[in-house]
């Protein structure tokens, strides 16, 4: 039951004693549209895959930075865009396909993480706001760190979109253009790296996937345009996103679940509407197949009875 009016919530955001709320939401909006407009290049390339990998990249990092008290984004970070790099390099050589590369660092990394902080004491408490995401652990610092990666993001992938398109779509064809593709990889990698890294504190390291793929998938059943299908991404994300922590703030829900399930209905309603609509289209189009094709079938009909009549009375 919601107990909490959008008023009242618009309320708390402008309230001072509950910035923090603010911060999330400014966060999470951040977060979204980086993660919308990366996850478009992931749908297309088909590499979901790389986003749960990431995601789980970055927990030995996490767990370093908490050992020496320093910063875990910064901690998680730096071990994302090690594996980026390690896994866009390894990828390289085809004997063995992307997707098994990433398993490897991705097990591998996680593995580490468990080792490096199964010697910690206390560790539990504070990095369980970035599995599961927090709505109060979002600081200034934090939002200004997302401003300035969004605007580096978004910029790299807005003047490489024609490259990065045709590594996407066709990577044999790309190679014979004569495009980089190690460093378009690295490129694509370190963008997913650093939309998971600031992600994570809102929505949490175990749901960061789904920001980045589902509302990538509901805009690829949109539109077949990748400008328009990154606009339509981002939108939904961060709509999504505001909606999902409304959400959590009235029901006492964790915030980043709610996101996601926001997400998922979101997809699920605009799956079942693209479906209605080409079923619709494809019905329309065997009717005027068989209207146009009712007049060709009736005129050798009608020959045939011509010439059985000439014949009759001559």
């Amino acid at each position: 039951m919601i107990d909490l009016s959008l008023i009242h919530f618009f309320h708390d955001l402008a309230n001072p004693q509950l910035d923090f709320l603010l911060r999330a939401v400014i966060m999470a909006v951040l977060a979204a549209t980086v993660c919308g407009v990366v996850g478009c290049y992931v749908v297309l390339r088909g590499m979901a895959f790389i986003g749960d990998a990431v995601s789980h990249a970055v927990f030995p990092g996490l767990a370093i930075a908490f050992a020496l008290q320093g910063s875990v984004l910064v901690g998680g970070a730096v071990a994302g865009a090690v594996v980026a790099v390690l896994i866009a390099v390894f990828s390289q050589r085809r004997q063995v396909r992307e997707d098994s590369i990433i398993g490897v660092f991705f097990a591998a990394s996680f593995a580490l993480g468990m080792v490096i902080i199964s010697r910690i004491d206390g560790y539990t408490a504070s990095l369980t706001s970035f599995l599961f995401g927090t709505l109060t652990g979002v600081t200034r610092a934090d939002l200004l760190a997302a401003v300035g990666v969004n605007a580096v993001v978004l910029g790299v992938l807005v003047v490489l979109r024609p490259q990065l398109c045709a590594v996407c779509l066709d990577r044999e064809t790309a190679r014979a253009m004569g495009l980089p593709l190690l460093i378009l990889d690295c490129v694509l990698y370190l963008a997913v790296t650093a939309a998971v890294v600031i992600s994570v504190g809102t929505v949490g390291n175990i749901l960061v996937l789904a920001l980045l793929i589902t509302p990538a998938a509901t805009a690829r059943l949109v539109t077949n345009s990748l400008g328009a299908m990154m606009a339509v991404a981002a939108s939904i994300g961060a709509g999504g996103a505001v909606v999902g922590i409304y959400l959590a703030w009235a029901i006492d829900l964790p915030a980043g679940a709610t996101i996601v399930l926001v997400l998922t209905v979101v997809f699920l309603c605009v799956w079942a509407g693209s479906a209605a609509t080409m079923a619709a289209a494809t019905g329309s189009a065997t009717a005027s197949a068989r209207a146009a094709a009712a007049p060709a079938a009736a005129a050798p009909a009608a020959r045939a009875h011509s010439v059985a009549k000439e014949k009759t009375h001559g």
